[in-house]
């Protein structure tokens, strides 16, 4: 009896080590992923000959693409189980880099960045699940320790993906069309992690009573509005600070690159460092003080020109707690309805980010017609800059809601 017990509790313990690799893995790799979108996108915008808007028009069909897996992940989830749908999602990714290497047309391309993205918003709610089911202890703590994995992969990413795009194979260029082949196929390996573990399948329940339950929750939409507009700030920062830099200042490629490595290296190590800290501040107080800070110092930064680029990079440590404490703060108040509060709030977000995308192209390109006629070639800095300001303020808009969220958890004296 004690043997099978010890048995049980050693297969368990195996299972939840494969898992948690197998998530940590995929964490590091989309990170890299997502984030050598900012060096590639001046080279694909120079190869296809593409203004600004069409830019975030890519950007933006990536969202939506995004947002339409997130609103059926949870569905399909309870059909053929969250490990499924992660395994899925994975190999989607991988297919997808072989449509985004061999694109003859920037529609092509807009196309396979679409099917990209429905592959990271059926992973993006598949491994919250896990995440949430798996952590169920010091979760602030787990959650910004999984998400360092993602700041580690975004760190890296920048100056591997810049190095590589110059790199010669023979007499062929890898160019950004064979880093994202190379890059995407890497997800098979947390792919197989995944098939050796075990996960739970859901109970088929009635989906239509928990969704009308959740939607009635006016938490649930103060904490997505508090995720939607900071991820507003902190992936556009990923797409478009090269660009920003580029053009605004005339940095080389490798420059800009190496500010939005240091940017993930705050990223990076304030997950890494500040879990335990935000456990004991408190999960909603912890986002009501790095929302405001990340607005503070987004908007600061593009006032000052150049020198504020330093602070642009420091941006870094205020938007690292956000993600994952916003998870941690679901995983608490949402725990038997994980995988529906996350449909919901992915969806929206991605809404959100889609409209973002439109909305920042648009600004840059409508600024760019205006400034480069009154100031000739230093009007295009000056128009990245206007867009980027959009950032700032989408920060401010997430630190409003955070702290009316903390409002009415502390009038109800259930403050996580």
């Amino acid at each position: 009896m004690g043997r099978e017990a010890g048995q049980e509790s050693s297969g368990k313990n195996r299972n939840r080590i494969l898992l948690t690799v197998a998530i940590f893995a995929t964490f590091f790799i989309y990170g890299f992923y997502e984030t050598m979108k900012g060096p590639a996108l001046p080279r694909i915008q120079m190869d296809f000959s593409v203004t600004e808007f069409q830019l975030g028009l890519l950007l933006a069909t990536n969202s939506l693409g995004y947002l339409i897996a997130c609103s059926y992940t949870a569905s399909l989830a309870r059909r053929i189980s969250t490990k499924a749908c992660l395994v899925l999602s994975l190999l989607i990714i991988t297919v997808s880099g072989v449509f985004i290497c061999f694109s003859p047309s920037y529609t092509a391309l807009m196309l396979s960045f679409f099917f990209l993205s429905l592959g990271n918003g059926t992973l993006e709610v598949s491994q919250g699940v896990i995440a949430a089911k798996i952590f169920t202890k010091n979760t602030g703590t787990m959650m910004n320790i999984a998400h360092f994995f993602y700041g580690a992969g975004s760190t890296i990413s920048p100056i591997i993906s810049t190095s590589l795009m110059a790199a010669r194979l023979g007499e062929q260029l890898l160019s950004w069309r064979y880093l994202y082949l190379i890059v995407l196929s890497w997800v098979l390996i947390p792919a197989l992690l995944a098939l050796l573990s075990r996960f739970e399948k859901h109970d088929r329940d009635n989906k239509k009573a928990y969704f009308i339950s959740l939607i009635k929750k006016p938490e649930l939409w103060l904490i997505i509005l508090v995720l939607a507009f900071a991820s507003v700030c902190e992936l556009g920062i990923g797409a478009w600070m090269v660009n920003f830099l580029e053009k605004a200042y005339s940095y080389t490629g490798e420059q800009a690159a190496l500010r939005l490595t240091l940017f993930f290296v705050c990223l990076t190590l304030t997950r890494l460092i500040l879990g335990p800290a935000i456990d004991k501040i408190g999960l909603i107080n912890s986002l009501v003080i790095v929302t405001l800070f990340a607005g503070i110092l987004t908007v600061t930064g593009v006032l000052c020109g150049e020198p504020g680029t330093v602070l642009l990079i420091l941006t870094g440590i205020c938007m690292a707690p956000v993600y994952p404490t916003v998870m941690a703060v679901v995983a608490k108040l949402f725990s038997t309805e994980i995988d529906y509060a996350m449909t919901i709030m992915m969806t929206v977000m991605g809404m959100f980010v889609v409209v973002a995308n439109l909305l920042l192209g648009g600004i840059i390109q409508l600024a760019r017609h205006i400034f480069t006629e009154k100031y000739g070639e230093a009007g295009v800095g000056m128009a990245y800059a206007a867009g980027y300001l959009l950032l700032g303020v989408s920060c401010f808009g997430a630190f409003v809601f955070a702290l009316i969220l903390r409002s009415k958890k502390k009038k109800a004296g259930n403050l996580v």
